[in-house]
């Protein structure tokens, strides 16, 4: 799996890993990472197809121009390697500035799982959601056969909302959708 060497900006995630926004400069290493999970996240909306550089690099390109108008946190999951950082996974915050909300989404390498970073990669992204962004309130959403997830929300302070039955299109069915929220006052004072 190739490596990034340098990032323009990295945001740590203890010694072990941080998380790099996920724009070209890091279009040759996330089309690997993609590649090497193809068969794992096939089975998620927005992964029906496998990936190709040229649309690796536009997709890419649309999350830093999205990233550069303030609608999306779009991050890649770091660990580090030798020679500089392994992509591992990804984590993203949509942000709706008007509603001063945002939803985080995320997803990892099987070999990287049960090891706590995207517990560690949400904790920023909701640090940087509740603080300079402002946000007043942030979702997750995931299946209700989705242990894990359901297991991320849960030790980060969401509360569950609601099911929305059939609510999430797979590409091979529509499974249940179990809705977390957090409010900025709840984390605020988790963290004191």
């Amino acid at each position: 799996m190739s490596t990034v060497t340098t990032a323009f900006f990295t945001c740590p995630l203890g010694d072990d890993a941080a998380l790099i926004p996920r724009t070209v400069a890091i279009a040759d290493a996330y089309q690997a990472l993609l590649e090497l999970n193809y068969e794992h996240l096939a089975r998620f909306p927005g992964f029906d197809r496998r990936p190709t550089p040229e649309a690796t690099r536009a997709a890419l390109e649309q999350r830093g121009q999205a990233w550069l108008r303030g609608s999306e946190l779009p991050m890649a999951i770091a660990v580090k390697a030798e020679g500089g950082w392994r992509l591992v996974g990804a984590v993203n915050l949509l942000i709706d500035g008007s509603a001063r909300s945002g939803e985080v989404g995320y997803w990892l390498d099987a070999d990287h799982q049960g090891r706590g970073l995207v517990t560690r990669a949400v904790t920023a992204v909701l640090d940087h959601a509740f603080g300079p962004l402002g946000l007043h309130r942030v979702v997750l959403e995931t299946t209700t056969t989705n242990a894990r997830s359901q297991g991320v929300a849960r030790r980060l302070g969401f509360t569950q909302e609601g099911v929305l039955r059939e609510g999430a299109a797979h590409p091979d069915a529509r499974y249940d959708a179990v809705i977390f929220g957090l409010l900025a006052r709840e984390w605020h004072k988790a963290a004191a």
